[in-house]
C-alpha cells in the first residue's frame, strides 16, 4: 500500500483515496472488524482530521491503538 501521503504534499482527494484503499469496506462487519476498531465509525469519518489536513495519519492512528 505504501506510505500515507503527507498532509503538506497532498490534496484532500489524495488523502481520502488513500484511506478508502487502505481501509476498504467489505460490507460484512462481522468478518472485517474495522468499524469496531474505529469505535463505530467508518474509516473516512475516523480519519476525517487527516483527510482534511488537520492532523497527520500517525496522529489520527494513535487515537485507535
Amino acid at each position: 500500500m505504501g506510505n500515507p501521503p503527507e498532509v503538506a504534499d497532498s490534496t484532500v482527494d489524495d488523502r481520502r483515496e488513500y484511506i478508502k484503499k487502505r481501509f476498504p469496506c467489505i460490507a460484512d462487519c462481522d468478518m472485517c472488524g474495522l468499524c469496531k476498531v474505529f469505535h463505530g465509525k467508518d474509516a473516512e469519518r475516523a480519519y476525517e482530521d487527516y483527510i482534511l489536513g488537520k492532523r497527520s495519519f500517525m496522529e489520527v492512528s494513535a487515537d485507535y491503538r
